[in-house]
């Protein structure tokens, strides 16, 4: 066996649209497909480790349609992937490329040991739409607002992916043993379909029907309004690029949601150009901010039990279901840092770990934008009152009524704040403040106030 060419699969599970597997095809020799589990990843997400080894399980079927097998090794890929190309006879490895600092070090210490044993490389940036580093100010920089990244972003002519080959190369069964077990736990937090690409493009079909309405409904948790591909956008089921094209922008819903990519790509150029920022805040007069070590309510945030209905809906949602949507993410991480003052950070590794698309340039940045840290980031005195988001966005109480059951029985302009309710409307629905249903853990105006100072003490430094 010689001259071959292997994909190293990561975060690109397709076969359709993936320029690293469509360079190994046009490149005239046989193909084989790689998947290395890193115990550390795996580990870090369980409910996201489930959906991969579902959508594993289709990629492989649909290796084995072309004659092939997907391998699939445990271990160090710095390790591994040199071994599988040894043993394969590769003398060039395809991957889609990452911005993490973790992909960043795994990657370098991939590239040099096959560079070692004379095998090449080549990186594909398969799951952006423009690569980092495309996108760049007339000064040659990246830009720190938005609004002006968007509009180079829109404008740019993409770089070009290899174009599969009529006649695609023979497959190689290169199967050494079983691939990871799916326990299902990932299926509460998909809406419908699979978690392969099969699944993936049976939710943009299913969006289709609701894209227009996006603009309207995209903040509201009490419909169905999201396209729900973030997972598949992280996990690689489906291409960005497939998105965009398939969207379009004919209405202005779909053009919404296509600037929400454009948010997505970047993110990523940021923590691509400040790898820092997973761990700094990007403005350095917040590292000075006195934050509260604040155990219990922490836990009560994790756990869903704050007393504000909204904050726990959305808690118990994302621990249920491993998704929430995107408004309420805003309102629990508000409530998180600005209400009780806990470092972002904890909010962030704890999205991180139980969220199915917990996409680190994503979940940092949007964590940074909400504490005020970040670029472009929200002003630090822009701190969400849980009760009017609940109302404003939540009108029926609806979404709230789904996940916290203890007041489904008040009227649904109680349903946000049960302590404003009269006790006869309690005592009807059945809550008991502090007894059915907590009582508020803070007091959101004492909150603010805190929070402002907190915030205004580490400016003044």
């Amino acid at each position: 066996m010689h001259d071959v060419a292997m994909v190293w699969f990561r975060r690109d599970l397709r076969l359709h649209d993936n320029p690293a597997w469509d360079a190994a095809c046009a490149s005239g020799r046989s193909v084989a497909a790689l998947f290395v589990v890193e115990p550390v990843l795996w580990r870090s997400s369980p409910r996201r480790s489930s959906f991969v080894a579902a959508a594993l399980v289709e990629l492989d079927a649909a290796l084995r349609e072309r004659g092939g097998a997907l391998r699939v090794v445990h271990g160090d890929p710095a390790v591994e992937v040199p071994r599988a190309a040894a043993d394969l006879g590769a003398t060039i490895v395809h991957a889609g490329a990452d911005v993490t600092p973790h992909a960043a070090r795994r990657d370098a210490a991939v590239e040099a040991a096959l560079a070692a044993r004379g095998v090449d490389m080549g990186w594909w940036w398969g799951s952006l739409v423009h690569e980092p580093g495309s996108v760049r100010t007339a000064k040659g920089t990246l830009s720190q607002v938005f609004t002006p990244f968007h509009r180079r972003w829109a404008a740019l002519e993409r770089a070009s992916w290899p174009a599969p080959p009529a006649i695609p190369p023979p497959t190689l069964d290169a199967a050494v043993g079983p691939l990871p077990a799916d326990d299902g736990t990932w299926r509460a937090g998909v809406h419908a379909g699979g978690a392969g690409e099969s699944g993936a493009l049976e939710r943009l079909a299913a969006f289709q029907d609701v894209v227009d309405r996006y603009e309207r409904d995209r903040d509201r948790p009490d419909v169905e309004g999201t396209s729900r591909l973030g997972v598949d956008l992280h996990i690689g089921t489906i291409s960005p690029r497939r998105v965009v094209d398939e969207i379009g922008d004919a209405t202005s819903g779909r053009a919404a949601l296509v600037r929400q990519l454009a948010w997505r790509d970047w993110w990523a150029h940021l923590l691509s150009e400040r790898p820092e920022l997973v761990a700094r805040p990007m403005r350095p007069a917040y590292e000075a901010i006195r934050w509260e070590d604040d155990p219990e309510g922490f836990d009560a945030w994790c756990e869903g039990r704050t007393g504000y209905p909204i904050v726990d809906a959305g808690m118990r949602q994302l621990s249920a279901t491993g998704w929430v949507h995107n408004r309420v993410r805003m309102i629990v991480a508000s409530f998180l840092i600005k209400d009780l003052l806990v470092d972002w950070r904890r909010g962030e590794r704890f999205f991180r770990r139980h969220l199915l698309d917990g996409d680190v340039a994503q979940n940092v940045g949007s964590w940074q934008w909400v504490a005020g840290t970040g670029p472009d980031a929200a002003p630090y005195f822009r701190i969400f009152n849980p009760v009017t988001q609940g109302r404003r966005f939540d009108p029926h109480g609806d979404y709230v009524a789904r996940w916290v059951p203890e007041v489904a029985g008040l009227r649904s302009a109680d349903r946000h704040a049960p302590w404003e309710a009269a006790p006869v409307a309690l005592a009807a629905a059945g809550v008991v403040l502090g007894d059915t249903y907590p009582a508020p853990i803070v007091d959101h105006a004492e909150a603010r106030e805190r929070a402002l100072a907190a915030y205004g003490a580490a400016r003044a430094r």
